[in-house]
């Protein structure tokens, strides 16, 4: 039996190595991960959990490595993102209006990663439908960032980030050896950031959407968390392809993601956009920013500064389509076919008594809003216009490129921040994604990579942005970046301490 911490200590890479090389076996390294996952409890990181299903995936895993059958993510103990449905497996968008919901089928990169051998840990936690920057919006509460700020005990608890923030806080605590997210407007690339582990957003069409609760589709797009490049680069692979069940899905060939990694940075060319600086920007981000620049410099990269003009504008622009989407998408949910019902007089009376209690604040904000944006009167206004700018901000990103091969920004505009800070101000919560909805508009891949940590202990990190369908390149870099900052993934207060 191998020792559990050294167990813990492993990404996909190594672990595949390990279990290919029979030092241990799928169940003991699954073993490990449902321990860790009872000693990481108080963190709330996930809604469903599903040992006897991880046990039983972990022994067909070692049926299929005796076998010498072994695929991409054979014997891997994974969270799900609760937006992905699982057949037999509650899936609840962290909602209680779908607080019971057992789909009857599975989605497509569920599947995929299950046919790669996956081991299926649980379900984790999240924003409610994926609206929210923080993981508060959950109806099973929140979860915590098992980061803690240095010299201060246990302190405040921190946001993990959002919506994935189960996800990322779960790769950071030592709770699963990657995850799963979907990053609408930086739902992945954010908390990652937050909990210093690597998040990726693929090209919009990279991964299929099929099976995946929607919030916004035009955006919504499934991605990787995991703890370093290298294993983002695996978990993607296993992920992506084309679906025919999606219409938005692409029929682009899926190139070897690990194998791209080993092609270095000397001769890209490295855009950084001047339009991300924020007034007033903070110290720590400013530095880690810079400091990102000359490690990429220093591998070989050439950086050149860029303007990103419609880069302001990008955030309303999206509450207004992501909003608008959302209020379609959710309309579906009316007590009638399946979740949650409250009874009524009447048919009208039911399916208000019904969303009334099924949806939080924060979603039921949205979705006015989002009504309100496509009412007869302001679509034009506001709906028609925000597509207008979208498709400016696009010709943005499109002319940058012309003469660079990919940007790199900050993340976020600081680090993690308490559970209770900002619920008082929703405006103040959305400016948490000033740095990441551009390229989710523009349907770019992008990643966020730790830099380093603050001052006050925290991690931080870095977002590079590639053209469509380059994740070969954003992968490159970000991997540059992970090698020059040699960062330390640990928390400074583990999950047993909270």
């Amino acid at each position: 039996m191998a020792d559990l911490s050294e167990l813990l200590a492993l990404g996909i890479a190594d672990a595949r190595d390990g279990l290919r090389a029979r030092r241990f076996t799928a169940r003991e390294l699954t073993s490990a991960y449902l321990a860790a996952m009872d000693e990481a409890r108080a963190l709330n990181l996930y809604i469903t959990e599903t040992p006897e299903r991880a046990l039983a995936d972990a022994d067909l895993a070692d049926a299929r490595l005796q076998a010498g059958h072994a695929e991409a993510m054979t014997g891997m103990p994974i969270a799900l993102k609760d937006l992905f449905c699982t057949e037999g497996v509650r899936t609840t968008a962290a909602s209680r209006i779908l607080g019971d919901f057992m789909p009857p089928y599975e989605s497509t990169v569920s599947g995929k990663l299950r046919a790669a051998g996956a081991v299926l840990l649980g379900k984790a936690n999240q924003d409610e439908f994926a609206m929210g920057s923080s993981n508060i919006t959950s109806a099973f509460g929140p979860s915590i960032n098992p980061w803690r700020v240095t010299g201060a005990g246990v302190g405040e608890a921190l946001t993990p980030g959002g919506s994935s923030g189960g996800s990322a806080a779960a790769v950071a605590a030592g709770a699963a050896i990657a995850a799963t997210g979907t990053d609408t407007g930086g739902s992945i690339r954010q908390p990652a950031a937050y909990c210093g582990v690597v998040g990726l957003k693929p090209t919009y069409g990279r991964c299929s959407r099929w099976g995946v609760i929607a919030f916004a589709s035009s955006l919504d797009q499934p991605g990787p968390i995991a703890r370093s490049v290298e294993d983002a680069a695996i978990m993607l692979g296993a992920m992506a392809g084309h679906d025919p069940k999606d219409s938005t899905s692409a029929a682009q060939p899926v190139p070897d993601f690990e194998a791209a990694l080993q092609g270095g940075v000397k001769g890209m060319c490295v855009g950084v956009p001047k339009d991300y600086r924020v007034d007033p920007m903070p110290p720590d981000v400013e530095a880690a920013w810079a400091r990102g620049v000359e490690m990429a410099k220093a591998a070989g990269a050439e950086i050149v500064e860029v303007s990103l003009p419609m880069t302001k504008p990008a955030l309303p622009t999206y509450y207004i389509v992501a909003l608008a989407e959302a209020s379609a998408n959710l309309a579906r949910y009316d007590g009638v076919r399946y979740g949650a019902r409250q009874e009524g007089a009447d048919l009208a009376e039911m399916y208000a008594a019904t969303r009334a209690e099924g949806f939080g604040a924060e979603v039921r904000r949205r979705i006015l809003i989002g009504t309100y944006v496509l009412s007869a009167g302001y679509y034009d206004a506001y709906y028609k216009k925000a597509q207008r700018v979208r498709a400016l901000i696009a010709q943005d990103f499109s002319t940058a490129f012309q003469s660079v091969d990919v940007l790199l920004t900050p993340t976020a505009p600081g680090p993690a921040f308490g559970l209770n800070e900002k619920t008082e101000d929703p405006v103040a919560m959305y400016l948490n994604d000033v740095f990441t909805v551009p390229a989710s508009l523009a349907g770019l891949p992008a990643m966020s990579v730790p830099i380093g940590l603050t001052a006050s202990g925290l991690p931080l990190g870095l977002q590079v942005i590639g053209r469509p369908f380059d994740e070969a390149s954003v992968l490159r870099l970000g991997r540059a970046i992970e090698d020059a900052a040699g960062f330390d993934r640990s928390p400074r207060l583990l999950a047993g301490g909270v």
